[in-house]
């Protein structure tokens, strides 16, 4: 069996080819093509001599990942079906705005939180994604990025398939990569890492003092609302979770990010307004108001624009940031919580 060359660190290289008797300076070559250019095949490392490129591909393997499928919403909104080396798939899309272009990547393939307004979550966890697979969709879509629009990618949120901090060690790892000057020099500033709420690994963000941005998909500030419609918070309570993102932000002083989905008749009233203001008051934050894209088989509704408008304006008048996120891609179900490998299950 060939290993997988991305899975090996500078200094394991290095290793590799004194052993083989190269010299130890090739594996920077190699770790500049795999991280800094992004190379998906040892024929592209132009620089390295025909025995080394033929040293590389007897023992190593490069699983990049591949566009299996793709689609341009009206909106210009692009979602793509990645087919990993597995042969399993999982999607990414990128999102086109005035002032940004962003990636949204998947951190598992499928997913175990069983969230009811979610078509991710009615699909089974397959098994957690390697960080070379997050860091090749970044990759990917910053391609289409400046190939279909000519702008280069601006941000990327960690919103596609799967809880991100259940595939933790990955996760950072591909955050790593993404940032350095030896992988794609992008900005942490630039990095939004979406949880649905695992109380422990806030705290480990924390511990950890990660310079990336973190939102919490909250949609309800109730205890009973939010058992209802996300299973996880029966284990990780809203009491849990204000004392987890209270631990992130002494440690961090990152303010964080609350989305919450309006769903009509559910959590959209201003009783549901005046729970998220409390829970708003435990640390510094701003609330990302989503759009309900409806699902199949799904039994909520999109509120109306006017509950909407209500719903925002009242958190405004309690001094909390709110922005209300208009849904992209829905043509396409490449909007929030329709991502569900519908080529793949048909």
């Amino acid at each position: 069996m060939k290993k997988d060359i991305r899975a090996l660190s500078l200094e394991d290289l290095k290793t590799v080819f004194i052993e083989n008797g190269d010299k130890a300076f090739r594996a920077k070559q190699v770790y500049e093509w795999l991280w800094k250019k992004s190379a998906h095949s040892f024929a592209e490392m132009t620089n390295l001599s025909k025995a080394t490129r033929d040293l590389l591909d007897t023992h190593f393997v490069i699983n990049a990942v591949k566009v299996d499928d793709l689609q341009i919403s009206l909106d210009r909104t692009i979602k793509s079906a990645f087919r990993l080396f597995d042969n399993n798939l999982v999607e990414g899309v990128l999102i086109p705005s005035t002032s940004r272009m962003t990636a949204c990547i998947s951190s598992q393939v499928g997913c175990s939180l069983t969230c009811k307004y979610c078509a991710t979550g009615k699909l089974e966890r397959l098994r957690n994604l390697k960080a070379d697979e997050i860091y090749d969709q970044v990759v990917l879509i910053r391609e289409q990025a400046e190939k279909k629009y000519n702008t280069p990618l601006t941000n990327i949120v960690y919103m596609g398939m799967g809880e991100p901090l259940l595939n933790y060690s990955n996760v950072l790892e591909s955050i790593q990569r993404i940032t350095s000057p030896e992988g794609l020099n992008m900005s942490p500033q630039r990095i939004t890492v979406s949880t649905a709420g695992v109380a422990k690994m806030i705290k480990k963000l924390g511990d950890d003092q990660v310079k990336f941005n973190l939102a919490l998909s909250l949609h309800a500030a109730s205890d009973t609302k939010r058992n209802y419609i996300m299973p996880i918070n029966e284990s990780n309570s809203l009491e849990a979770l204000t004392e987890a993102l209270k631990y992130f932000y002494e440690k961090t002083e990152t303010r964080v990010t609350y989305e919450y989905i309006a769903f009509r008749d559910f959590n959209d009233s201003i009783d549901d307004a005046r729970d998220l203001v409390r829970f708003c008051k435990n640390i510094p934050c701003k609330v990302n108001i989503i759009e309900y894209n409806p699902i199949d088989n799904g039994e909520f509704q999109q509120t109306s624009s006017e509950r909407l408008e209500a719903f925002a304006h009242f958190l405004e008048s309690k001094n909390i940031i709110v922005n209300i996120r208009r849904s992209r891609g829905k043509d396409i179900d490449a909007a929030c919580g329709q991502l569900a490998n519908k080529k793949n299950m048909a």
